[in-house]
């Protein structure tokens, strides 16, 4: 059984010519030279394009503020006087029964700051004063709009001067028909000082409301007659204040009998 293996091995070696003894292993006369390190190309990366910025369209300009131009306010300017009068008075009052402020002479300046609402007297400011006082139309020329000044419709007496002797200390009042007459005591002042009193009245008279401002140039007169009629819509009234060269009391009321 052997032999017949061994032959058909034989036979089967021979068809493919190949020896029927193994091969000696063959002994290496060369020395072995290592394949070559393979070498890497390194592509590099594209580079990256960065998005482009938007370019816009247009530039917004902002609009310019314009600063606006300083108007000046215009300067009132206060109607003007001249005395035209050879001599006249200013006084602390729009009346010639209020006491004497100042003389004035042809050609003194000033400017108007005020009326009186009862009369067409005007507040005065004369150049040559520092101090404010009235004058009649009559005395002085105008330039300027007299419409363009306050209309004073109130004087507070008081507040003019210093006077240290107060008004009278009882003021009575006693009615004859249409005639009253106002009575008070006497101020005791010296005689430089004396200026006497001051009426500032209210009465009913051919059914018109008349101011009615009454000066007494003395202390020894210490009373008054005035006519007073009905028929008038506000009540007759007054107030009487004693005035020395200084200035003007406190007023004192007097204690009006209406017809």
């Amino acid at each position: 059984m052997k032999r017949a293996v061994f032959l058909l091995l034989a036979a089967l070696l021979t068809a493919c010519n190949l020896p029927l003894s193994p091969a000696a292993t063959p002994t290496a006369t060369a020395t072995a030279t290592p394949p070559p390190s393979p070498t890497f190309t390194v592509t590099p990366s594209p580079t990256e394009t960065p998005t482009p910025s938007l370019t816009p369209s247009s530039t917004w300009t902002p609009t310019l503020t314009l600063t606006p131009s300083i108007t000046p306010t215009p300067t009132f300017t206060f109607p003007s006087v001249v005395v035209t009068a050879a001599q006249a008075h200013c006084r602390y009052g729009p009346n010639v029964a209020y006491l004497h402020a100042a003389d004035l002479y042809k050609g003194d300046t000033g400017t108007v700051r005020s009326r009186w609402y009862l009369s067409k007297w005007l507040l005065v400011k004369f150049d040559k004063l520092d101090y404010f006082c009235w004058v009649a139309p009559s005395v002085v020329e105008v330039s300027g709009d007299l419409n363009t000044v306050i209309t004073l419709t109130e004087l507070d007496l008081s507040r003019i001067g210093s006077n240290t002797y107060g008004p009278p200390k009882t003021v009575t009042l006693t009615r004859d028909g249409d005639r009253v007459t106002i009575s008070w005591s006497q101020v005791h002042m010296t005689q430089d000082r004396d200026r006497g009193y001051f009426l500032d009245l209210f009465v009913c008279q051919n059914g018109n409301y008349l101011w009615y401002p009454i000066g007494i140039e003395n202390q020894y007169t210490t009373s008054v007659t005035v006519k007073d009629e009905a028929g008038c819509n506000a009540p007759s009234q007054g107030v009487i204040y004693s005035v020395e060269k200084h200035g003007y009391s406190q007023p004192k009321p007097i204690p009006w009998v209406q017809p």
